[in-house]
């Protein structure tokens, strides 16, 4: 519908609206109120006045945005190159280039480019966790692990006359009792994470398990044996001192020196070693010593899974193992890991504020012990021992 139309039916109506409006008045003065039929008929001229006002409203708000001609205000980017001034007098002069400033430029258009998601999560670090493997792994069903250890053994095993007094040998026992510890850690996430990404929840799930495993390879190295903490296996009286002084073993390779000593020790004693436990960092360092050794007798060695060997014996990397300590030993006459319970995740919306805020606990935990049963399997200590 055009103006003049809108503008021609406005004016029709407010004639007729007059009209009716005299028509009430008089039916008010005779009758003392308005007739139906002209009530009616007033709401249905008020309801098409309305409806004009809105179209011409709306024609006044295109006009304002369209010129007639029906194109946007301000000419396109082509219209306005071409149109301009210097665009004119480049073509004129022969010239072949022109700089013209184009009005209504859009600018930060990378925001209207969808991002290259990737649907994987990059990774942080998961250190290799080895001490585990070393040991036989058993379950249990209790909260604590009682077993006798071997104190001493003397053999006084000898040969004997006949009729003589034969000799005696001696053997001490004692009792140890070695609690279940619990390992765990917990975190919330929102219900929303778990339901609508759910490889990052997964991924979550992951980190949770790693995180007490990784513990655990530090405690049953290091733990203090102070409740809840693991006896770990260097801890005193869970493993041999390997007894020797700087001075007895040279300047040249003293550590290569040592582990090898050791090893020895422990055949004399009745053990075969099955791996040296190093920290990473000092491993390093004796294979670089190896390799600028001016004898280069000794070398390292690898088995078929690709591990290093020294002296034919396994070297496990630990990040559980502190700098400048090692241990040789046979790790499975040494001791025995106790499983209560293997890593379990748990997720409960009963926690604290959880149910309000729409929030779930993750909890990971395990339960588990290690018993150093034979410390005599196990020798170790300084890597670098003092003069004295």
């Amino acid at each position: 519908m055009s103006l003049d139309t809108i503008l021609k039916s406005l004016e029709t109506i407010e004639q007729t609206l007059q009209t009716q409006s005299e028509k009430a008045e008089g039916e008010l003065k005779t009758l003392g109120k308005v007739s139906a039929d002209t009530k009616a008929a007033l709401d249905k001229l008020g309801v098409d006045q309305r409806e004009l006002a809105d179209r011409l409203l709306q024609l006044e708000q295109r006009r304002g945005a369209m010129p007639e001609g029906g194109e946007a205000k301000g000419d396109s980017w082509g219209k306005q190159f071409v149109g301009a001034a210097l665009y004119k007098g480049a073509i004129e002069s022969g010239g072949m280039r022109a700089r013209v400033e184009i009005k209504n430029t859009v600018v930060g258009a990378a925001a209207t480019v969808a991002p290259d998601r990737q649907a994987a999560i990059v990774p942080g670090a998961f250190p290799a966790l080895t001490v585990e493997s070393l040991y036989a792994s058993v379950p249990t069903s209790s909260n604590a692990i009682e077993f006798t250890r071997e104190a001493s053994f003397v053999n006084n095993a000898a040969e004997t006359a006949e009729g003589a007094v034969k000799p005696e040998t001696d053997i001490t026992f004692s009792l140890v009792n070695m609690p279940v510890s619990t390992v765990a850690h917990w975190i919330k996430i929102s219900r929303q994470l778990a339901s609508d990404a759910p490889a990052l929840a997964a991924y979550i799930d992951t980190r949770m398990r790693f995180g007490v495993q990784r513990r655990v390879e530090s405690q049953l190295i290091s733990g203090n044996a102070t409740a809840p903490n693991l006896s770990g296996l260097m801890r005193s009286g869970n493993f041999t001192p390997h007894g020797y002084l700087s001075g007895a073993l040279g300047s040249t390779l003293a550590r290569v020196v040592l582990i090898r000593r050791v090893i020895a020790d422990l055949f004399n004693a009745g053990y075969t070693a099955s791996a040296i436990l190093l920290n990473a960092a000092d491993w390093a360092q004796i294979e670089i010593e190896l390799l600028t050794s001016a004898s280069n007798a000794v070398r390292v060695s690898y088995d078929m899974a690709g591990n290093p060997m020294l002296f034919g014996v396994r070297v496990v990397q630990s990040v559980g193992m502190a700098a400048d300590t090692f241990a040789v030993g046979d790790f499975r006459q040494h001791g025995t890991i106790y499983n209560r319970e293997d890593v379990t995740v748990a997720m409960s919306e009963s926690d604290s504020d959880n149910f309000t805020r729409n929030l779930i606990t993750l909890r990971a935990e395990r339960r588990l012990a290690i018993a150093s049963e034979v410390p005599a399997a196990l020798r170790g200590g300084d890597l670098t021992p003092p003069a004295s």
